[in-house]
């Protein structure tokens, strides 16, 4: 359901990061639909750029496994990330098979295992890619995708300018989820991929901003 003003809480203050390990478990099968569901929006020779989280990391998964995945090119902030596409490529090369192309922005690390921070924002910055898809620690349809980290919300508001088309990825346990600061406002989100048919505010507000939804459908049907 959609967060109700003065009704569900979130289970961590808003400002309390977890660290990546802890969340690596939660929710495995749904985030590997989202993250397959939002792949298979990406082309042959596209650029993707790619937040910190765990359900990014289930879209790097699904990236490696594109039949096309040695004509694209990844940017990312995400250490995790990062070595599963490393791998794919280092796969992709003993195989004498195209490999991708992977770039990590460099910066200062997070317990989410993301590279924060002025280095960071800066490589971003001169970058222009297809696609920006973006974890959160949690969304509102009145505020917008969140991070309890102010140099990540930075950060990956830096990657949101970089994209032509910013794509949410957020399992339905992010759903009236506070973070400290919003980096990417509802009506800058072009896709938004989740794993649950969304509430009533959701779907206004994706109808007045013209943002898509997608419901990736995981193993055993709706949860």
């Amino acid at each position: 359901m959609d967060r109700v003003h003065g009704g569900a809480v979130a289970p961590a203050g808003a400002a309390e990061e977890p660290y990546f390990r802890t969340k690596e478990s939660h929710h495995q099968a749904e985030k590997a639909a989202i993250g397959s569901l939002a792949a298979s929006r990406v082309r042959p020779g596209d650029s993707v750029a790619l937040t910190g989280g765990t359900t990014t990391l289930a879209v790097a998964r699904a990236l490696a496994a594109l039949p096309h995945a040695g004509t694209l090119t990844v940017i990312t902030n995400s250490l995790p990330a990062a070595q599963v596409l490393h791998e794919a490529a280092e796969q992709a090369r003993t195989e004498s098979r195209p490999a991708p192309t992977v770039l990590l922005t460099g910066g200062e690390r997070t317990r989410s295992d993301a590279l924060v921070g002025p280095v960071a924002v800066d490589t971003l910055r001169t970058m222009r890619v297809e696609w920006a898809f973006l974890g959160a620690h949690g969304f509102d349809p009145g505020i917008g995708l969140m991070t309890p980290n102010l140099s990540e919300a930075a950060t990956n508001a830096a990657m949101v300018a970089s994209a032509r088309t910013p794509v949410a990825v957020v399992d339905a346990s992010k759903w009236g989820v506070l973070g400290l600061r919003t980096f990417c406002p509802v009506h800058d989100i072009a896709v938004l991929v989740t794993d649950a048919e969304p509430g009533e505010a959701t779907r206004e507000a994706a109808d007045r901003h013209g943002i898509l939804l997608e419901v990736a459908a995981t193993e055993g049907g709706a949860r």
